[in-house]
């Protein structure tokens, strides 16, 4: 089977479409175990994905730990993304914060570095915008690194089309991380375009709705006590309940073309933005394999319309983070 790949951004790599979101593998989706994982992985090189992307934070790095253990002897194969400036997770005790403090930015960066087994990291992205440090200065203190060769690309996640404007104008930031799926579509229009204007990729994260949009969950009851979606708003029983209704008709489509869910929910994705790269996470090789093959489903104008209207025009209920994670997002 040939591989996708396209230039990423600016830069002048050439990177999967469908990467994979590493976060799921350290535990918040419930347990894991970290020979499935490494298995999983290790199966994304073997069909051409080389785009892995993940943050200090996830497992308090653990997950960082556990892709340096997957790429012993693979590195160079791999465009390795990874995030810093979030202390905690939306279901630990204690505040959420973001750091992005010049000198915070340096110490993070040698700490990911180590964890990675690593002497560069591709992509460096800040996980959420600090507001009591000016972007200038935290991307300044990024830039640093570049000029260092500790890192070859920034990225930014979660921040405004006027933020990433000013950021870019200090030094060219290669991503903008932000999450965009059928039940979230905002970006498309308070986003890409600045993303598009200044050739800045837009990696895509939950672009199946924390697995929402595959159909296969639809109770709260059936999250373990580990697995964040339990306390998220999104998956509590009512607003399961009216979520469900764009879940119906992507069901439909999907049944028409006899194809899954989730390859029409990623497929839409990838005709919205050469730019627009989702990084659907997994800890199974099965769903690994069935989201790699939606970049060669192609949807027709038609089709495309219909999921575009469906999604814009019914309601989605619930915030997309507990209020203590909404409150570090920037953008809608």
């Amino acid at each position: 089977m040939s591989t996708t790949k396209t230039l990423f951004g600016s830069s002048n790599e050439e990177v999967a479409r469908i990467g994979l979101g590493c976060m799921g593998m350290s535990g918040v989706y419930g347990q894991t175990s970290d020979q499935d994982c490494i298995t999983t992985i290790h199966r994304a090189l073997e069909l051409g994905c080389n785009f892995l992307d993940t943050a200090d934070v996830y497992g308090m790095g653990h997950n960082e730990e556990l892709i340096a253990k997957a790429l012993q002897g693979r590195r160079e194969a791999v465009f390795l993304a990874t995030k810093f400036g979030l202390s905690g997770i939306s279901n630990s005790p204690g505040p959420l914060k973001s750091n992005g403090r010049p000198e915070y930015v340096k110490w993070a960066c040698e700490q990911s570095l180590k964890r990675l087994n690593t002497d560069v990291i591709d992509l460096y992205y800040l996980h959420r915008l600090d507001k009591e440090t000016p972007i200038e200065e935290t991307v300044g203190a990024m830039s640093e690194l570049v000029q260092a060769g500790k890192v070859r690309y920034l990225g930014l996640s979660e921040v405004s089309a006027k933020t990433l404007t000013r950021a870019h104008a200090i030094h060219p930031i290669t991503a903008l991380q932000s999450e965009l799926s059928l039940w979230h579509t905002e970006p498309l229009t308070d986003i890409l375009p600045t993303c598009e204007e200044l050739n800045t990729a837009f990696v895509a994260y939950s672009p199946l709705g924390r697995g929402y949009l595959t159909g296969t969950l639809n109770t709260k009851s059936q999250f373990e006590d580990q697995d964040w979606r339990k306390i998220a708003p999104r998956f509590q029983t009512e607003a399961l309940e009216q979520n469900q209704k764009l879940l119906d008709h992507i069901f439909r489509i999907a049944s028409e073309k006899e194809v899954s869910p989730s390859q029409i929910a990623l497929s839409w994705l990838l005709h919205q933005s050469s730019l627009i790269f989702p990084i659907p996470g997994t800890k199974r090789v099965s769903y690994l394999e069935d989201n790699w093959n939606s970049q060669y489903l192609s949807l027709d104008t038609k089709t495309l319309e219909t999921l575009t209207s469906l999604a814009k025009s019914i309601v989605i209920l619930g915030h997309r983070y507990p209020q203590k994670a909404q409150g570090l997002l920037e953008s809608v």
